[in-house]
């Protein structure tokens, strides 16, 4: 299941570990020096991103073994490695994360005014137990990374958000630290029973009982459902959306709620094959209502960020619709559309953010008419809200496309439905592209000025990877489908009962 590092160094304890040791250097700046600390938060997040680059060139697409491994003991007593690797559903999120935090740097260089060092200290933070996430191959050092990134954005949106901060930041921390407990318990019990050893490769093709597997199965549910989050236990996201300065909103559409949905690909279905199998309806069904739902409640908001948030709880729907599809179709659509999210949904709360630092309202009855005041925002606004709705050629489309195919193959009502909730996406993102930016112009919006360059570059990288992979996506899709026939394949290795929706409440 592994292939060594060609590379001749560690190239993921460097992208994991540069942005830490970013942050702990950048303590010794005196607060009073804001340019230099500015300058030292994107210099280390362009480093890292600059690091990460071999990962997309040097990757071998032919196999489905985990690649540029690192592995170390570090407590022989209880035989935890320091282990580290990549394969064709973890190493484009390296590359999202590493990007992503560049945008985040650059949004918030005007914008964050109090506790400056702080704050980019904690970005840099979060960005390295990010990466450490997507490529931790040791259930305990993957724990560590999930955790460690939860501190950093509880800080995040506890000091540096809007008015509700401190409840958002509480809710945040509860939701995912209970579901987290919840996984602890089903690691050390797959711990044992493994023989003592928390290695994830030799875990994930053993053959557990079905009765195992099913508990073993909620028990990671807990902790990744609430970071998709999947109805219903997706309330604390709008909160932490609408409280989290840009930085943090973005980080949290473009990479952490992406976590949840890998913690499916990467535990749940390999290790638990016949459980997900039973489970299919039940995570289908719940997949189509956050996609419905999340639709539906957008049409009644009356805040950008509040709106996009529940948008966001839409479309991880289609993720999870994709995943829970189990065929090639549903999973490499899922797994772009995770990719495309995070391109997409960042760039809307990277725009929302830009226009925040104007006007200070993120009420939609507060604008009206900025595409004749600010018409380069404007184009950019429209270019992701037609991406989010989907239109051809941007990659919103191909995501949802392959997702719909791959449900409609699996369950022929999932695949209807999920349709609707692209119907009711296209009215409220057109809807509120209307309010905003047409109409007559509101006073509040008179005499603002459009983009900067910095504003420009910011949002540029996330234009062009809309159309890269909208006009050519095998460019992205070719890294995965190895991958994803490997983990059709241990899918494939036995039968269970299906267990609906209506099963499981009712015990029928």
């Amino acid at each position: 299941m592994e292939q060594m590092n060609t590379l001749g160094y560690p190239i993921l304890s460097s992208v994991i570990f540069v942005p830490i040791i970013g942050a702990i250097l950048m303590l010794l700046i005196k607060r009073t020096n804001e340019s230099l600390i500015k300058w030292s938060a994107l210099f280390f997040s362009i480093l890292t991103f600059i690091l990460s680059l071999p990962l997309f060139t040097n990757f071998d697409k032919k196999t489905h073994k985990m690649q540029f491994v690192e592995h170390h003991e570090w407590i022989p007593a209880w035989n935890i490695n320091y282990s580290l690797g990549v394969d064709g559903i973890s190493v484009l999120f390296v590359l999202l994360s590493t990007l992503i935090t560049i945008t985040c740097v650059l949004v918030s260089w005007n914008s964050i005014k109090t506790k400056l060092k702080e704050f980019y200290i904690a970005l840099l933070l979060i960005e390295g137990a990010m990466i450490g996430v997507f490529c931790a191959l040791d259930f305990f050092l993957f724990y560590i990374f999930w955790e460690a990134m939860l501190i950093p954005m509880f800080i995040l949106i506890g000091v540096w958000g809007g008015p509700r901060r401190v409840y958002a930041a509480i809710k945040f921390f509860l939701y995912t630290l209970v579901g987290s407990v919840l996984m602890l318990v089903g690691i050390i019990v797959l711990y044992f029973y493994g023989g003592k050893t928390f290695d994830i490769l030799k875990l994930s093709v053993m053959n557990y009982p079905y009765s195992m597997q099913l508990w073993l199965f909620w028990a990671f549910f807990a902790a990744f459902a609430v970071k998709v989050p999947m109805f219903p236990v997706h309330t604390w996201l709008p909160d932490a959306h609408t409280e989290a300065p840009t930085a943090g909103s973005v980080i949290l559409a473009g990479i952490l709620i992406k976590m949840g949905a890998y913690g499916f690909l990467r535990f749940s279905l390999p290790f638990f094959p016949d459980a997900s199998k039973a489970m299919t309806p039940v995570m289908m069904t719940l997949s189509v209502i956050a996609i419905i739902y999340g639709a539906v409640v957008c049409l009644a908001q009356t805040d950008l960020k509040r709106l996009i948030a529940y948008s966001s709880v839409s479309h991880m729907g289609f993720v999870t619709l994709g995943i829970f599809a189990m065929n090639v179709n549903g999973l490499e659509g899922g797994i772009l559309q995770m990719i495309n999210h995070g391109i997409v949904t960042g760039a809307l709360f990277l725009s929302v953010g830009i226009i925040y630092d104007r006007t200070h309202s993120r009420e939609i009855a507060d604008y009206g008419g900025v595409a004749t005041v600010l018409p380069v925002y404007a184009a950019f606004f429209m270019v992701f809200t037609l991406a989010s709705i989907g239109l051809p050629g941007m990659n919103g489309f191909i995501g949802e496309f392959l997702i719909i195919l791959g449900g409609f193959a699996a369950k022929k009502w999932a695949g209807v439905l999920a349709a609707t909730g692209i119907i009711i996406g296209a009215a409220y993102m057109l809807w509120l592209y209307q309010r905003v930016f047409f109409m007559e112009v509101n006073p509040k919006v008179q005499g603002l000025s459009d983009v900067n360059l910095r504003e420009i570059i910011t949002l540029l990288p996330m234009v062009i990877l809309i159309f890269w992979i909208g006009v050519y996506p095998n460019t992205f899709l070719s890294f995965m489908h190895v991958s994803v026939q490997h983990l059709i394949d241990r899918l494939n290795i036995g039968t269970a009962p299906e267990m609906t929706l209506a099963k499981l409440l009712f015990f029928k």
